[in-house]
């Protein structure tokens, strides 16, 4: 049997890619085809017929708008505040204690950073009582309980995870290429567009992905800081609401793959895009 599995190239390493096999059908395969099969059988009507009401009525198709509006430029503000600051931790010395103090945030969850924002940012929170002592505002700020009060809440929890994604691509750069521009006369602007750009694309591409998302699956914040029933009615919510509040988990499935299916073509948008910029390795040029 031993013999017979080796001939066919099956050996005690490939085995060892069983356990993985197994996770992957029992937790995202299994339930990937489970979704799809409640999801067209709904209570009345067609096969099709979640979908068709989806898509029909305008409360729900209009979710995918709210959670695109916000998860698109949150992961792209992570990204623009993420590469600049990777780029000057990567030479400090004391980059342990830096890159720790960065993500903090993640280990205080969406809920304990909901609850203080709606302290800081509300009606009577620090930030407007500093604007209206400086005479810089008449009345305070609308920040919480709206789309601002998610979008904070987003840039907050989802930076640490780009920066760190972001600070392992930039460190993958050999500093060589730098300085060898340098020595050629490159100024920094022309060694970050020609050299460190074109390298970090792919890298930032899978970072935007990874980052869009994680920000694409909000719910917490939504309801704590936004308005659920407004512009911050997000798709995970129409099928919190589809599945617990109106008892109809096939619509609920029904959205839950409609929500997947956008991220999937966001992702292959931006993966297909990044070959626009560098076909190579995606980890830099070390080694």
């Amino acid at each position: 049997m031993r013999l017979r599995l080796a001939a066919h190239g099956i050996d005690g390493t490939t085995l060892l890619v069983l356990p993985a096999l197994v996770a992957l059908l029992t937790l995202f395969i299994y339930p990937f085809v489970y979704g799809i099969a409640v999801s067209l059988a709904p209570k009345v009507g067609p096969f099709y017929s979640n979908y068709q009401r989806f898509f029909a009525e305008p409360f729900l198709r209009e979710t995918i708008g709210n959670t695109l509006a916000l998860a698109v430029p949150t992961t792209l503000l992570d990204l623009l505040i993420a590469v600049p600051i990777a780029f000057r931790v990567r030479l400090m010395r004391n980059q342990r204690l830096l890159t720790t103090i960065l993500v903090l945030p993640v280990t205080l969850g969406t809920v304990l950073i909901a609850q203080g924002l709606l302290t800081y940012l509300g009606p009577q929170g620090w930030f407007n009582r500093t604007l209206l002592a400086l005479h810089l505002i008449g009345a305070p700020l609308k920040l919480t309980n709206n789309y601002w009060g998610v979008f904070a809440s987003l840039v907050i929890t989802g930076f640490p995870f780009t920066f760190l994604l972001t600070l392992s691509y930039v460190s993958g750069i050999d500093v060589v290429l730098e300085q060898a521009a340098a020595t050629l006369g490159a100024r920094a602007r022309a060694r970050f567009v020609r050299i460190f750009l074109p390298l970090l694309a792919p890298g930032l591409a899978v970072t935007f992905c990874l980052s869009f998302v994680q920000a694409f699956a909000v719910f917490p914040s939504a309801v704590l800081l936004g308005a659920p029933a407004g512009s911050t009615h997000v798709i995970s919510i129409a099928a919190y609401q589809a599945a617990f509040e109106q008892y109809d988990a096939s619509l609920g499935s029904a959205i839950a793959m409609i929500m997947g299916a956008v991220q999937l073509i966001m992702v292959l948008g931006v993966l297909g895009a990044r070959s626009l910029f560098y076909r190579g390795p995606v980890g830099g040029t070390k080694g």
